[in-house]
């Protein structure tokens, strides 16, 4: 991986993981076009991904910290923790039993590109229903509503579909207001992210080494810095705005994917 190549790796990861548009689906296309060779381009994506998580963890710090802080004895702390559990569990259990017939079977441009033009027609066709929010804050979500977000998210199983966008989505549909069903799919990344960062990075232990450490470095820097602004920028942007946008560009972008797999111009 040369020094521009992990420039945009970081710039990809970061800006993308918490937009409803894929990170993975993107990284599978950066991948195509910077001709990185896969058992290379797994690791070092793991290791990138590592400080996005970090920048959600930096942006709600005091949460976090006042949950570690009271997780012994105070009841607000214990349902937020609990609530968190109930949403990555469904996911972590069917992405433990999938793992590999989904790489094998899916982690490619074009099934990537129909992922993308497929959730972005549900992205537009959520936003036409009329949405009763009922559930202001994250601490006002129960647990039947926790495990159905948990089971929306098992569908961003599938690259290109987005684990923000399922999440997100699927709190809207179950009542959340636009900025609980966003904050509440940034605290489900943490335990959902952390777990397949550990598990990919265990997987892939005897393929690291460091003689990429330089653009590593580089990289993990941009993908934090990327994904701060990220999120900062989509919860002041969903204060006003529908997720039309993000729709519309899954879909362009979809195509532009699918067009140039059939010409050849990407390969896995």
């Amino acid at each position: 991986m040369s020094w521009l190549d992990a420039l945009i790796l970081g710039l990809v990861e970061g800006i993308t993981e918490f937009l409803p548009i894929s990170s993975t689906g993107h990284l599978i296309v950066a991948r195509a076009l910077l001709h990185l060779r896969a058992e290379q381009f797994d690791w070092q994506l793991i290791v990138i991904q590592g400080p996005a998580i970090l920048a959600v963890c930096w942006e709600y710090r005091a949460r976090l910290w006042d949950t570690i802080a009271g997780i012994r004895r105070e009841r607000t702390a214990q349902r937020f923790v609990l609530m968190l559990m109930l949403a990555f569990l469904p996911a972590a259990i069917l992405g433990l039993v999938l793992d590999k017939t989904i790489e094998r079977a899916l982690f490619a441009p074009i099934p990537v590109a129909l992922a993308l033009i497929v959730g972005g027609v549900l992205i537009l066709i959520v936003e036409r229903l009329r949405h009763r929010e009922h559930i202001a804050s994250v601490d006002a979500i129960q647990p039947a509503v926790a495990l159905k977000i948990g089971l929306f998210q098992c569908l961003s199983l599938v690259p290109g579909t987005s684990r923000s966008a399922a999440t997100i989505l699927g709190g809207l549909l179950l009542g959340l207001s636009r900025r609980t069903a966003t904050e509440f799919s940034f605290f489900v990344a943490i335990p959902t992210l952390l777990a397949a960062t550990g598990y990919k990075l265990w997987q892939a232990r005897h393929a690291i080494d460091g003689s990429q450490a330089g653009p590593l470095a580089l990289s993990c820097i941009v993908s934090f810095v990327a994904a701060l602004l990220s999120i900062r920028f989509l919860l002041r942007y969903v204060s006003r705005h529908s997720f039309g946008a993000f729709a519309w560009y899954r879909i362009a972008f979809g195509v532009l994917v699918l067009g140039a797999a059939f010409r050849g111009l990407l390969t896995v």
